[in-house]
């Protein structure tokens, strides 16, 4: 259910965005919040590649570690018992939902209004600066990998192991 509605967030927010703003270049970017050098808004981006724009064209690539990673989760959620466990159940269904929003994406499966250019690429919007230094811009699928991730390192590292019980 938390991948699912993240997927949904995602999509949904996708559409609302690109539905208002267009595709990249057709409108500036709306601020949100401008104040001391921060500049926080909403302008549409697509990213043919993955992290921060690396892997241009690895278009087939991207889709299927996608598909192995989501297979992955599920797996070890279900197979191997890892739905057990609360907290790591809440992580990895954060990052199922990145996965499958970016996936979809990258897919083709959203109407680039038949744009080439555009046809495989992740739709970013959320643009984040600060005095000179722009940060790529993202999606909510992309937040929820992140949180996903950092959420698993914490249980990983961090949180306290049960103790085991002895071994009979």
């Amino acid at each position: 259910m938390i991948a699912s509605a993240g997927l949904l967030a995602d999509l949904g927010t996708k559409e609302l965005i690109f539905r208002w703003r267009g595709l990249p270049g057709m409108q500036p970017a709306w601020r949100l919040i401008e104040a001391g050098g921060l500049f926080v808004g909403i302008e549409t981006s697509v990213n043919n590649g993955a992290l921060f724009g690396m892997g241009q064209g690895w278009t087939a690539v991207f889709v299927t570690l996608s598909i192995v990673a989501a297979i992955g989760i599920v797996l070890w959620l279900f197979v191997f018992k890892a739905a057990r466990d609360r907290t790591l159940t809440l992580a990895l269904a954060l990052v199922l939902g990145g996965i499958l929003g970016n996936l979809y994406d990258r897919m083709g499966l959203w109407d680039a209004h038949n744009q080439m250019q555009w046809e495989y690429g992740v739709r970013d919007w959320i643009l984040f600066r600060f005095r000179g230094w722009t940060w790529p811009n993202f999606n909510i699928a992309d937040s929820l990998l992140v949180c996903g991730a950092g959420w698993l390192m914490w249980h990983s590292f961090w949180l306290p192991q049960p103790e085991k019980a002895p071994a009979k």
